[in-house]
C-alpha cells in the first residue's frame, strides 16, 4: 500500500467486514500526492437504491421533480482532484457499474439530467466484504469494471488471523481518551478472543474498558464477558489454522493452498471461531 500511494494505480481492498478496510484506503490517501484534497467516501451498500444514481453522479438544476432548482454536484464531483473511496462496491447495481465504468474511462461524469460531461480528476479506491471474482463468475459484477477497479489487491486479514494482534490492541487501548492498559492475565484472554467483529470490536471494548477501569491496568474481571470467559473453540479445520499461519495470515494464499475460494475459507474459519 505504502509503494502504491504515489501512483494513481487503483486499489481493491478485500476483506471481512470490520478490519479496517476504509481505515487503510484514507492512510493511502494522507501518504499520497493527493493528501491535501478531498477524501470522498461512500458506502455503496448504504445508500438507497432509488438515489444512488442522483448522489453519486448529481444532476442538473430541476432534472426531475423534487430536484433542486440550483442542481446537486454529486459525491463523485466533490471528490475531483482527490481519491474517491467505493466501500462496499460488490453491492453496487450492475445497471450503475456500467455508468461508473465510463467515469473511470472516460474520466468525466455526465450528471442526471445534464447534457454535457463534468471532468473528473481522481484516484479510485474500492473494498468489499465479498469475493468480487466469484460475483464476476456468478454475472452479478461486470467484468470490465472488476479489472478496471483491482489494479492492486490488498488482502486485509480477520484480526484473529494478523500475527501483530498484540501489537494493534496496545495501538487502540493508547489511542482511547483514558490511555487503557491491561494486566498480563487480561492481555492472555483478549489474545484468545475470536474477535467476530475485527478491529471495530477492538475499539468497542477499549472504550468500554476505558469508562470502567478508572485508570488503573484493566484485570480479567473487568473485561466484557464474553471474553472473560472464552467460549471453548471446537477442534475443527485445524488445517485450515495451520496453513493460515503457515502464509502469515494472508487469507488468499491460504486459500488457494487449500483448493477453495476466500469467502469459503472465512466461513469455515468462522465455524471455529477464528474468522
Amino acid at each position: 500500500a505504502r509503494k502504491f500511494a504515489d501512483y494513481d494505480t487503483s486499489v481493491l481492498i478485500c476483506g471481512p467486514s470490520g478490519v479496517g478496510k476504509e481505515l487503510f484506503a484514507q492512510g493511502i490517501h494522507n501518504s499520497s500526492p493527493r493528501k491535501n484534497s478531498p477524501f470522498v467516501a461512500i458506502n455503496c451498500a448504504a445508500l438507497p437504491e432509488s438515489l444512488i444514481e442522483s448522489e453519486l453522479f448529481g444532476y442538473a438544476p430541476n432534472a426531475f421533480t423534487g430536484a433542486h432548482a440550483r442542481g446537486k454536484k454529486g459525491l463523485i464531483r466533490e471528490a475531483h482532484g482527490g481519491t474517491l473511496f467505493l466501500d462496499e462496491i460488490g453491492d453496487m447495481p450492475l445497471t450503475l457499474q456500467a455508468r461508473l465504468l465510463r467515469v473511470l474511462s472516460e474520466h468525466e461524469v455526465l450528471p442526471v439530467g445534464a447534457l454535457r460531461p463534468e471532468p473528473v480528476d481522481l484516484r479510485v479506491i474500492s473494498a468489499s466484504h465479498r469475493d468480487l471474482a466469484a460475483e464476476v463468475a456468478a454475472g452479478s459484477f461486470r467484468q470490465d469494471l472488476y479489472y478496471r477497479l483491482n489494479g492492486l489487491v490488498l488482502d486485509v486479514p480477520p484480526v484473529r488471523a494478523r500475527a501483530d494482534l498484540a501489537w494493534l490492541i496496545g495501538r487502540i487501548a493508547a489511542a482511547t481518551e483514558e490511555k487503557v492498559t491491561f494486566t498480563p492475565a487480561a492481555m492472555q484472554l483478549l489474545l484468545a478472543h475470536g474477535w467476530p467483529g475485527n478491529v471495530r470490536e477492538i475499539i468497542n471494548t477499549c472504550e468500554l474498558c476505558a469508562a470502567l477501569s478508572d485508570g488503573a491496568p484493566v484485570a480479567p474481571e473487568d473485561l466484557p464477558t464474553d471474553i472473560a470467559t472464552p467460549r471453548p473453540v471446537v477442534s475443527a479445520e485445524p488445517a485450515l489454522l495451520r496453513l493460515l499461519q503457515e502464509c502469515g495470515g494472508n487469507v488468499s494464499a491460504a486459500a488457494r493452498r487449500a483448493g477453495i475460494d476466500r469467502s469459503t475459507f472465512y466461513r469455515r474459519m468462522q465455524r471455529v471461531g477464528q474468522g
